[in-house]
């Protein structure tokens, strides 16, 4: 299909929670930036899942994204995140589209679908996913990233900092989440 044209549509499901199993079986065969992902509108048209805007941008930046809803019934709080995303998938779109990817969890066996772009040079890092189900009293989720080389990386947004290949080791925690379908992001630059 990629001979013909530079971008596919690998699913009319555009619910956020099953596009991150469908992504993860397309990224196997297709690159990152072939996928057309969008955010669509809630109650999803096929399963009726209510999953928050944030959680859509999210797992549509995993792909080409885009939008798939009428703008004009999005409350002012929504139509905010979604200029937010704009800005934020505009700053990303290069790593994301030309950067290393890495499936960090396997969504048919683990409670989340996590996965990460590193650049070409090692030297940026966004970790992005979804926790399907928040469970009480649980620990933190602890990830290990991949791909990464010696030397310092700092977590934009906290200043918390670590070796790449204590990131790669022992891994990082992921924010705690409360709800259901909550997505994340941890962007990381090499200092």
């Amino acid at each position: 299909m990629l001979y013909y044209c530079p971008q596919i549509w690998c699913s009319d499901d555009t619910d956020a929670h099953e596009r991150t199993f469908i992504q993860y079986g397309t990224s196997f065969f297709y690159p990152v930036s072939a996928v057309g992902s969008h955010v669509s509108a809630v109650p999803n048209h096929q399963t009726g899942r209510s999953t928050s805007i944030e959680t859509r941008g999210t797992v549509a930046m995993a792909g080409s994204f885009g939008y798939e809803l009428d703008l004009n019934t999005l409350s002012e709080e929504e139509k905010l995140e979604v200029a937010k995303q704009i800005r934020t998938y505009k700053e990303y779109q290069p790593l994301i589209h030309n950067g290393l990817y890495y499936r960090l969890s396997n969504p048919h066996k683990e409670n989340m679908a996590v996965w990460e772009f590193v650049s070409q040079d090692r030297k940026e890092v966004l970790v992005q996913g979804v926790v399907f189900r928040a469970k009480p009293n649980t620990l933190r989720i602890r990830i290990r990233l991949a791909g990464l080389e010696e030397g310092m990386y700092e977590v934009l947004g906290t200043g918390e900092t670590y070796t790449g290949k204590a990131l790669m080791t022992g891994g990082i925690l992921l924010p705690k989440v409360i709800g259901d379908d909550v997505s994340f992001e941890i962007h990381l630059k090499k200092k």
